[in-house]
């Protein structure tokens, strides 16, 4: 039993990281992070430096918290690989986010390789039935919840870079990690019943040479939330 390479994106505040362990013709991958741009180079180096002898490639997806359209290469580049290759892949493990938006694409969440899901795949229009019936009124209702999903997740995706900036400056004001840049965020957020995406770009405007301070509001809620963090 060999241990597996485990290639990293750097640069960013989260790291997705792939380790994993190779017993026989078998090789047993656990991907950790977030499934955004640059994931997809990550996998290809990861299996290229797999021995030619692995026959069969299973991934425990369990440690992926987070997961935009760069997650839907990511998949591309295993199905080619076993395509190519010969190879048995699975992916199983799929929670939270990352599973919802294998749902919202119609894949498969046991198995996202295998294509969409013909029980859960969603039509773009609803097709067309009788007012009356009950069936016609779930599916038009389960439309417009995932649409609303789908609207939510965009926006999600969008506020990550401003939200990755205003850790990193609370990171080196404060001296604190990643995930207690993000907490203090969430409590600035919750404290003064402000978005967490107008938090943060408030924390990185600040930080500008000629930018703007936060409002006094937002100023008192990010000293309470620093404030908490340092009793914890």
């Amino acid at each position: 039993m060999t241990s597996a390479a485990s290639p990293h994106r750097t640069g960013g505040l989260d790291t997705l990281v792939i380790p994993g362990r190779v017993d026989a013709d078998r090789a047993e991958l656990t991907p950790r992070g977030e499934l955004v741009h640059g994931c997809a180079e990550i996998l290809a180096g990861t299996l290229a430096g797999l021995p030619a002898t692995v026959t069969r490639v299973d991934l425990d997806m369990a440690g992926v918290h987070f997961m935009d359209t760069a997650g839907l290469q990511f998949l591309d580049v295993l199905a080619d690989h076993a395509r190519q290759r010969s190879l048995t892949v699975t992916t199983t493990n799929w929670n939270g986010q990352p599973r919802r938006i294998l749902e919202l694409a119609g894949l498969d969440t046991a198995d996202p390789l295998a294509g969409p899901d013909p029980a859960g795949a969603v039509p773009a229009v609803a097709p067309a039935a009788p007012a009356s019936s009950a069936v016609a009124l779930e599916r038009a209702e389960r439309l417009h919840v995932l649409q609303e999903e789908v609207e939510q997740l965009r926006q999600a995706i969008a506020s990550r870079p401003v939200i990755d900036q205003a850790r990193g400056i609370l990171m080196a004001t404060h001296g604190c990690t990643s995930d207690e840049a993000w907490h203090i965020l969430r409590e600035t957020s919750q404290l003064s019943n402000t978005k967490l995406r107008d938090v943060a770009a408030a924390v990185t405007a600040s930080a500008k040479a000629d930018g703007p301070p936060p409002s006094p509001e937002l100023c008192t809620a990010l000293q309470r939330a620093v404030a908490g963090r340092r009793r914890g």
